[in-house]
Parts: structure tokens; C-alpha cells; sequence
């Protein structure tokens, strides 16, 4: 399968920025089942410098600064993806979760010590009682780990509401469990939390989500969207990705950018500036077929 990607993210400003600093993570990443082919970075106004460097995580950054007057600003990714079909484990042949969660107990086995690093607490998610309580209901004693994570996945999908309105990037976890509303940056932070109250290694994915057309009506451009979902780390198979927000694993729709411990790790565009006063942004995602399928 194969995706023509544009993401578009425009600033504009309610009085001129003297100079900005942001750092993007757009690049798709390669992967077992997934190449990035082509990808192009284009500004408005160019800036004035432009650096690259891959992270902790593996993500490709790019750093750049405009350093002349502005009172908007837009950077324009473009990408060629292809993707292979995943092949994912029979969550019955997956082991316990508790015999997973012992392997991630001191003393760690040396080539468990990538996984275990999202064991842990991460910027945006901590371990609270309240995340243990609400994931004991799909972790049953002796439960193979990877049906555990799909009843936790249901849960998610059936107990919450996907309401734009409900949340921002700043409204904390318990305030999603509270409400039980949010989008799938919500959701995927409350699975991957959730997995590590269980001391089980989770970590965040941003990425796209191809969207399909009603039967009978035309593919609309600029329609699909940037998305999030979670995955969880099975000895012997490694990394499963799976979505709570639309209760699945993940397939040919999911094209994977970024890899972190949470959102923070990941954001696709950030930075600071100096003036600019109020501001706004937005963002466009269009995720084309090659050759219409």
C-alpha cells in the first residue's frame, strides 16, 4: 500500500514575531512494515537556519529558525509511504502478563533495557491508583498479555466519548478519566498509562490515520487527519501496536511518524518566539492513495 502525504501547519500572529525557533518531527519513520520514500520540507518564510538530527527515540528532527519579521508562518511536509501488511500475534498465544511484567523488575535482562525505559513515568503521565483500578478489570490472572490489551482497548472504545471539545494538550489524565471524554491523544495516553500501572512497557505513537469515504462518495482532500495510538512490547514478537480510539490493532490506515514515552516526546511541530502576540494555527492532513485504492 502506498500514501501520498501533505501535512500543513500554519501559524499566523496578531502582531509581527521578531524571531521563532521550532523543531518538527514530520518525517514517516522506516520500520519492519514501513519506508519512507520521498519527504520534503517546505517554509513560508524560509528560514534563515535549518538543522536535522535524529533523537533518543529514533525520530528524525528538524530544527529550524526565522529570524526576520513575520506575522505568519507555515511549513508544508510532503511524503511518500509504503506500507506492508502487519503481521500480528494471536493475543491467546501472547504469555501472562504477569510473567511480561516480572521480566521488567530488577535485575532487567540486558536485551530488555530499550523496552524498560517505558516502564517508567514519562513527562505527561504518572502512575496513580486510579489508572491500576480502572485497568485490573481487563488484566485476570494468568490473562495472555495481549488479549488483556484488547479487552483494555475495547474498554477504552465503549466507556469513552471522542469530543474534540472536551480536552486540550494541557488537560491532565485524571481529568480525562474523570470526564470520560477526549480524542485519541486522550486515549492513547490512558492505555499507555494505564499498561505501565500494570508494569508493563507501553509507549506512544504519533502518526496518520488514512480515513475512508462513505460508500458511494468521493475521496474528500484535506479531510484526513493526524492521530494517535499506543503499543505494547510482547516478549518474542516485540512492539504490537494497537488503537483505543477506534478499537483495533493497527493496519494499513496507520502510517507511524513518531515514536516517544508521550506526547511530549512527539509533538510534530513546536518552538518559541519572541512577540507575535496572540496567535492561531492550523492544521491540515491530506493522506492520498497512490493509484486510488
Amino acid at each position: 500500500m502506498n500514501y501520498r502525504i501533505t501535512h500543513r501547519t500554519t501559524y499566523a500572529y496578531s502582531s509581527r514575531v521578531a524571531v521563532s525557533h521550532h523543531a518538527a518531527r514530520l518525517r514517516p519513520r522506516d520500520t519492519d512494515t514501513q519506508r519512507c520514500i520521498e519527504f520534503g520540507l517546505s517554509f513560508d518564510p524560509e528560514p534563515d537556519l535549518l538543522t536535522e538530527h535524529t533523537d533518543s527515540f529514533g525520530n528524525q528532527v528538524a530544527c529550524f529558525s526565522i529570524q526576520k519579521l513575520h506575522a505568519r508562518f507555515e511549513v508544508v511536509s510532503r511524503s511518500l509511504v509504503t506500507l506492508a501488511p502487519v503481521l500480528q500475534p494471536d493475543p491467546a498465544q501472547t504469555p501472562p502478563w504477569e510473567q511480561v511484567a516480572a521480566l521488567f523488575r530488577d535485575p532487567v535482562p540486558v536485551d530488555l533495557l530499550d523496552p524498560c525505559q517505558f516502564v517508567f513515568r514519562s513527562p505527561l503521565l504518572v502512575h496513580e491508583m486510579p489508572l491500576r483500578d480502572f485497568a485490573l478489570p481487563s488484566f485476570k490472572p494468568g490473562r495472555p498479555v495481549l488479549a488483556a490489551v484488547a479487552d483494555l482497548c475495547s474498554r477504552i472504545h465503549r466507556e469513552f466519548v471522542f469530543d474534540p471539545k472536551a480536552t486540550t494538550i494541557s488537560t491532565p489524565l485524571a481529568e480525562v478519566l474523570e470526564k470520560k471524554r477526549g480524542v485519541c491523544q486522550d486515549f492513547a495516553h490512558l492505555a499507555i498509562a494505564s499498561l505501565r500501572a500494570m508494569g508493563l512497557p507501553a509507549r506512544y505513537i504519533s502518526g496518520y490515520l488514512r480515513t475512508h469515504p462513505p460508500a458511494g462518495k468521493p475521496r474528500l482532500v484535506g479531510v484526513d487527519a493526524s492521530h494517535a495510538w499506543a503499543a505494547c512490547f510482547v516478549p518474542g514478537f516485540g512492539w504490537v501496536d494497537f488503537d483505543p480510539t477506534n478499537d483495533c490493532f493497527t493496519s494499513l490506515d496507520h502510517i507511524t511518524v513518531a515514536i516517544g514515552r508521550d506526547f511530549s516526546d512527539v509533538s510534530p511541530v513546536r518552538g518559541i518566539i519572541t512577540g507575535g502576540g496572540k496567535h492561531s494555527v492550523e492544521v491540515g492532513v491530506d493522506v492520498e492513495p497512490v493509484g486510488g485504492a
